[in-house]
């Protein structure tokens, strides 16, 4: 089982491995595969799932909801409002809406998806309103960059995360974005930490991999979670690939591993726009 853990601001540490959803939910053949691979993820230490109202159009949060039945106390569970739906009241009706989608009365850690028209005063006064009524207990943010951060933080100092595209080839958050919030204990949560497979060609990644008897994507996800305040969310449908990934919570690379890792994916030499997928 994997067993590293992250700090939130709040002083709550949850697992630095977890499991993502995006994608989950369009197929209804694919379902039961879906299901059993979050079961199992969490059987494996993988407590954090991380979803949203955007995903298959809330298809994803169900399939959640059918994976935590009956263990909900096990998990930490993260799920997203639109930014369309970001004001004070629709972030009440679209937080509700996840819930009864996930078939739970209140989600750990709620996050605007990313930044969009509605003022962040009134997304914050939301996100109170839900804390209060007991239906969240953290909020966050995700897709946001400096600029974003520091206005929001402005208004508030309760951000317990900010999730990011962030990865062997998208490493322009080292430069500002990850210095900015290692300095204030904000976590990054990672989404895509394997560039949806894309990653896993790299000749330097099968090096690093053969050297310590681990695949590609084991050795791409354990740099990730190199850094202390990083989470990592992958999403696979595959038992095979739950169990994979699982394995490379505990994974430690060498100073020579780094070394090659960057000559074959160099950090950003200067301030870069935050990518999205």
């Amino acid at each position: 089982m994997t067993t590293a853990q992250v700090q939130l601001p709040s002083g709550e540490s949850v697992p630095a491995l977890g499991l993502g959803t995006w994608h989950m939910g369009e197929s209804r053949a694919a379902r039961d595969d879906e299901v059993a691979a979050l079961r199992l993820g969490l059987d494996l230490g993988m407590t954090l799932v991380d979803t949203a109202e955007m995903y298959a159009d809330g298809r994803a949060e169900e399939v959640v909801g059918e994976a935590v039945a009956g263990r909900r106390d096990e998990v930490f569970l993260v799920s997203k409002v639109l930014p369309r739906n970001a004001s004070a009241p629709g972030t009440v009706r679209a937080c509700e809406a996840s819930l009864r989608r996930l078939g739970t009365d209140h989600i750990d850690l709620y996050l605007l998806h990313w930044r969009g028209r509605v003022p962040f005063e009134h997304t914050l006064d939301g996100f109170a309103a839900l804390v209060r009524s007991g239906k969240i207990r953290h909020w966050g943010v995700s897709n946001f960059d400096v600029a974003d951060m520091a206005e929001l933080t402005e208004l508030s100092g309760f951000c317990q995360a900010d999730q990011i595209l962030y990865n062997l080839s998208r490493r322009g958050p080292e430069h500002d974005l990850l210095p900015w919030l290692a300095e204030r204990s904000i976590p990054v949560m990672a989404y895509s930490p394997v560039e949806q497979g894309r990653l896993l060609r790299s000749p330097v990644l099968a090096e690093v991999a053969r050297r310590h008897g681990a695949t590609p994507a084991q050795i791409a996800l354990a740099w990730v979670l190199r850094l202390p305040n990083v989470n990592a969310v992958p999403k696979s449908s595959s038992l095979d690939h739950v169990r994979e990934n699982a394995a490379a919570g505990d994974l430690r690379l060498t100073e020579a591993d780094l070394a090659d890792l960057d000559a074959a994916f160099p950090p950003p030499d200067g301030p870069e726009p935050l990518d999205v997928l």
